[in-house]
């Protein structure tokens, strides 16, 4: 499998990057050793890029896989808190969740946050470049789906990777178009931050149009992020992924991945938190209930722990 180095930080990717995102309980809610084994599956069949989050609740099939397998590959998370020693707490909680004495990436974990991240949340990010100078973390990371703070980020001297939304229909793309994205992402490569890709399928929106979506990605010369919750899923990526000439390539048919999330009227009590979590803005309020823009919705599954009362579910 083609592999990319990420900028100037030495570490040496897969292109295809396996997201875990989808195997955690924001949405399809896997039991752990079946998720360990659709890890160990892909680690097994070359994969050497696990993306992953504190919010996503997946450390434990990751460490599971890895002793399975006796494999290590190469670990990105984040986090969403501010504060210092939040993030101080959340990057020891994932070392110790996973068995490391040093991960690869932590992101500030930041999908709707605008330009300003860098000044709204100082705290946390001071608290990621004091771990990678003693050693916890090699590269320290922004996640985001917005084209003005991607290209802000290019100009932030101390962050290594940048992990931005991007897909052929600019889909789940906020502060900016497409274009801009695209433009933002060629001015963090110039810059040499490391970039790898995530939503390139849009959460599975775009698996009827799989072969159009990746060629586009595959385009842009980077390790693609790829959410997985089976093992015949990871078989077909796998293959697609390593294969010369990926034009013959059916699109899956894979319906049991399929996903929408469904709000429970009789439970939703109007609060407006999964209004401000949805990093789409795919969330209204209509006659006092939440109601999702399926047109806008990217499948991350945040407004799921965001809501209070459990209303919003995947189905």
């Amino acid at each position: 499998m083609k592999k990319y180095k990420l900028g100037l930080t030495g570490i040496e990717v897969t292109e295809l990057c396996l997201g875990t995102l989808p195997m955690g309980p924001l949405q399809k809610n896997l039991e752990i050793d079946y998720a360990a084994s659709i890890v160990a599956k892909a680690l097994k069949g070359g994969v050497n890029f696990i993306d992953t989050a504190q919010m996503y609740q997946t450390y434990l099939p990751i460490k599971k896989a890895m002793e399975q397998t006796g494999i290590t590959p190469v670990i990105a998370s984040k986090s969403n808190v501010t504060e210092y020693n939040d993030m101080e707490s959340a990057v020891y909680e994932a070392l110790e969740m996973l068995g490391l004495e040093k991960i690869d990436i932590f992101h500030l974990h930041a999908a709707r946050a605008n330009r300003d991240l860098f000044k709204l949340r100082a705290s946390a990010f001071k608290a990621l470049l004091d771990l990678k100078e003693k050693g916890k973390v090699k590269a320290v990371g922004v996640s985001c789906h917005s084209a003005d703070l991607v290209g802000v980020a290019a100009d932030v001297k101390e962050l290594d990777i940048v992990f931005p939304l991007i897909n052929y229909k600019g889909m789940g793309v906020i502060e900016g178009a497409l274009a801009d994205m695209e433009q933002a992402i060629e001015k963090c490569r110039s810059a040499g931050k490391g970039i790898y890709l995530m939503k390139v399928l849009a959460g599975g929106n775009f698996l009827e149009n799989y072969g159009e979506a990746l060629t586009f990605a595959r385009a842009l010369g980077f390790p693609i992020a790829v959410g997985m919750v089976s093992e015949k899923e990871v078989d077909y990526n796998l293959s697609y992924f390593n294969s010369k000439d990926p034009s013959g390539f059916s699109n899956p048919t894979l319906k049991e991945y399929d996903k929408k999330f469904h709000v429970v009227k009789r439970v939703c009590r109007n609060c407006e938190k999964c209004v401000t979590t949805c990093a789409s803005y795919a969330i209204t309020i209509i006659n006092e209930k939440a109601f999702i823009d399926n047109e806008k919705c990217i499948m991350c599954g945040y407004c799921v722990l965001g809501c209070p009362t459990l209303a919003i579910r995947p189905v």
